[in-house]
């Protein structure tokens, strides 16, 4: 965090916004205000809008906390407003941020550092509801949306794919169905004294792990570390420092990862690394810093401290 002119430095805590995914970010927000405050700063909560450069430029606030999620908050969009405006911020800068919300060119970055991946295909959406563009089961789902928000899964034998929601942008990802365990680990930075890769957690649910299973209590349960092989779960901790290292993550950020058990370690998949990861309190990342000894206020405090401009 930049020097400040103030005895006590003030946070303006970015949420809400319009995005998809505004619920849960208004959650996140609050809890890591209240979590600042009880740290000693001074924040303020910008539920943002258009008028947010106008509302930064009065505030001069000394960090912005990014608990924004979706697109215009995690894409590169407010990262860049932010840049503009030299306030320093947390989490990913510009293009780290555009590059993993992109599911399809995070996939690229991937492959490029020899990181295993599903196969997937953009279409149109009139493609992905007009006939099978792979061999169910698989997964349509946005491009540029996170949370599982706006994810449907076709399941073997399915005669045809399912109508699409009005919501569902122009263009869809089609993703092979990676059966097996749901995994994730989170990183906290990756330079010197930077804690980096945390521990993994396995994430079991009665069904899918859609929004409800993310965001809903008792919609599902964190075995936290992992009861997992050594090998798996040390390749887990390595793949999401690649991962974040590739993709040009700052501050925290979250990669997931499907495991099918009969194929030993070549079942292990990358999903997606989520430069944001959610913040409230049923959060992954929450619960494996506490494991490694940050509690909730602490998190918070090592992001703003780590907070930045030309990110």
């Amino acid at each position: 965090m930049a020097g400040s002119s103030r005895t006590t430095p003030l946070i303006a805590v970015l949420m809400g916004g319009p995005s998809s995914e505004r619920e849960v970010s208004l959650s996140t927000g609050r809890g890591c205000a209240e979590a600042l405050r009880g740290e000693g700063y001074g924040v303020v909560e910008i539920d943002c809008g258009p008028d947010l450069p106008m509302r930064l430029s009065d505030l001069k606030p000394d960090v912005c906390f990014n608990a924004l999620h979706g697109r215009w908050g995690e894409d590169g969009c407010v990262q860049g407003l932010l840049e503009w405006l030299r306030i320093p911020y947390t989490h990913s800068g510009v293009l780290a941020s555009a590059l993993a919300m992109d599911k399809a060119r995070t996939k690229d970055v991937y492959r490029a550092h020899g990181l295993p991946v599903a196969e997937s295909r953009i279409v149109s959406k009139a493609q992905a509801v007009a006939a099978h563009v792979l061999p169910p089961p698989y997964v349509i789902k946005p491009n540029n949306e996170g949370s599982s928000v706006g994810v449907y899964l076709v399941a073997e034998g399915a005669n045809a794919p399912p109508p699409l929601s009005e919501t569902m942008p122009d263009h869809v990802m089609v993703e092979a169905f990676v059966k097996g365990r749901e995994l994730t680990c989170s990183v906290m930075g990756d330079g010197p004294g930077q804690p980096g890769a945390l521990t993994v957690t396995d994430i079991i649910t009665d069904g899918w792990y859609d929004y409800d299973a993310k965001y809903k209590p008792g919609g599902s349960r964190h075995v936290v570390p992992a009861d997992l092989p050594k090998p798996i779960f040390d390749a887990c901790m390595d793949m999401s420092m690649t991962a974040h290292r590739a993709l040009g993550c700052r501050g925290v950020s979250r990669t997931d990862f499907r495991w099918d058990e009969g194929q030993g370690l070549a079942g292990l998949i990358l999903l997606e690394t989520n430069t944001q990861p959610g913040m409230t309190p049923t959060s992954l990342t929450p619960e494996q810093a506490a494991l490694c000894g940050f509690d909730f206020g602490a998190l918070c405090r090592w992001l703003v401290e780590d907070a930045s401009c030309d990110r």
